[in-house]
């Protein structure tokens, strides 16, 4: 019997995949996207690696540009993960990784920590960032127009997949970037997520 993970896998690596640059006019307004990595496999198929979607009415395209084209990373604990990953990739113990958890998007934030950040370290690390996501995802997308269903079916999907990964039927490659993640639970579901894991 054919698993769930494997179902879904072979559903979504059918769809219509979107690479940088993507024409964000082609995407419904609103829905969930589903990223795919180079270098990550599941079978002879690829291995999905982010499951997300959107909270406000209308904000598929937005959400999508905040991960690939805008760089700020405190907009995007997506591109916050990445960056995490970078970092740590290059020295486990680099001197910057605690001043990149810092969050400066609210004013207090700013006020706070604005005169720790090295402002070139951090435009240099945000186009790594940039480029690690433009030059190594894909991704897919399907409409869903309702809120409440956005985030039923984000939850069943996530779950489905870091359950399967719990299980050892899917696993990341050696290379994986998100294998130098500080988020244990990044590291141990292969998905670039935190939440809804192993409902």
């Amino acid at each position: 019997m054919t698993s769930l993970a494997c179902e879904l896998h072979c559903l979504l690596n059918k769809k219509e995949r979107f690479t940088f640059p993507f024409d964000k006019f082609k995407l419904p307004k609103n829905g969930i996207y589903i990223i795919f990595e180079k270098g990550e496999s599941f079978g002879k198929m690829d291995r999905i690696v982010r499951i997300g979607t959107h909270t406000g009415e209308n904000q598929l395209r937005s959400r999508l540009m905040q991960h690939f084209v805008k760089e700020n990373k405190n907009r995007s604990i997506f591109r916050k993960n990445i960056g995490r990953s970078l970092l740590r990739k290059d020295d486990p113990h680099h001197p910057y990784a605690e001043k990149g958890e810092y969050d400066t998007t609210s004013r207090e934030g700013k006020q706070k920590y604005a005169h720790l950040l090295d402002v070139n370290f951090e435009k240099a690390l945000e186009k790594r960032i940039s480029e690690y996501i433009q030059q190594n995802l894909s991704f897919v997308v399907f409409e869903v127009k309702t809120k409440d269903d956005r985030l039923f079916w984000e939850s069943r999907i996530i779950s489905t997949l870091s359950n399967a990964a719990k299980a050892g039927e899917i696993k990341p490659s050696e290379n994986w970037l998100g294998s130098y993640s500080p988020n244990e639970k990044i590291r141990e579901s292969g998905l670039w997520l935190v939440n809804e894991l192993y409902k």
